[in-house]
Parts: C-alpha cells; sequence; structure tokens
C-alpha cells in the first residue's frame, strides 16, 4: 500500500474551494492519509506554495502552514481544525505570516500551486520551539521514511 494524502474539499491537481482561501472562512481543509510505512513514529505537515508571488516568474516558496509531531496513530486532520482540537502531541511551527495555525490561499496575481507535503518520520522530534518549515525540515533530515503529497490549486477570483 502506497502513502497517500487526499482530501475531500478537493482532488489531486484540483481547485482548492474559496472557503479554504482569503476569500472565504480561510479555514484549513480535510485532510486524511494511508499507507503510513512500519517504523512510522510520527507526522509532520507542511502547506507550501512555490509560486510566490506571480507564477509566471516565482521568486520564493510562501509557507501556509506546518505542523509536527503528529502521532502515528492519526490517519487525518478535520476540516477547519482548532489548535486545541489537534492530535495530542501535536506541535505547530511558523508560517510565513509569522504566527502559528494555517493560512489559507491567497496568491496576488495567476493560479498557484499549493504542496500539502505529509512526511512519515521514524522519531518523535520534540521541542522544536517554534520553527519554521527551514528549521523543521533541518531536524527531519535523516528521519524521513515516506512523503505523500497533494496539489490543490487557487487563483483569486476578485
Amino acid at each position: 500500500m502506497s502513502f497517500t494524502i487526499t482530501s475531500t474539499a478537493f482532488g489531486a491537481n484540483g481547485a482548492i474551494p474559496a472557503r479554504h482561501t482569503c476569500e472565504g472562512d480561510d479555514i484549513s481543509p480535510p485532510l486524511a492519509w494511508t499507507g503510513a510505512p512500519a517504523g512510522t513514529k510520527s507526522f509532520a505537515l507542511i502547506v507550501d506554495d512555490p509560486d510566490a508571488p506571480d507564477p509566471k516568474a516565482p521568486r520564493m516558496t510562501w509557507v501556509h502552514w506546518v505542523l509536527y509531531d503528529l502521532p502515528a496513530t492519526a490517519s487525518g486532520l478535520a476540516e477547519d481544525i482548532d489548535p486545541q482540537a489537534l492530535p495530542a502531541g501535536t506541535r505547530e511551527g511558523v508560517n510565513d505570516w509569522g504566527r502559528t495555525g494555517y493560512g489559507g490561499p491567497c496568491p496576488p496575481i495567476g493560479r498557484h500551486r499549493y504542496f500539502h507535503k505529509l512526511y512519515a518520520l521514524d522519531t518523535v522530534l520534540g521541542d522544536l520551539g517554534r520553527p519554521k518549515k527551514a528549521a523543521l525540515e533541518k531536524a527531519m533530515k535523516g528521519h524521513v521514511l515516506a512523503e505523500a503529497v497533494l496539489v490543490g490549486t487557487y487563483q483569486k477570483t476578485r
């Protein structure tokens, strides 16, 4: 069985509904995963946009959500998950707005791709403070058993 991440809100390479963006309620989409490899001790989730600010001339990757130490028993996250409702032991990192939590798509121009990357890790990372994506990736180095990716797209309507 392969390691996969899915959402009931949008399909692979499909459009992310406005309710999950700055033009809607800016709430996290529901996510589910299956097929974690044997030996998985925790998961990490990074949601980012490599097309910022303009897909025709990307200059940076904008980070929307950073979670780690999700327990190996977790199989998903509910829509609009409250930080208090995250699976026990889950820790939050800092997104590119400088805060914890989910920040939905809000591209200034064009249709952007949003990568929901879930990593199965062979360890629990422990307290890293409030890491940004780069610090989390450094801590994960050598511990990634598998990676599952779900890409959604979004372009503003106004």
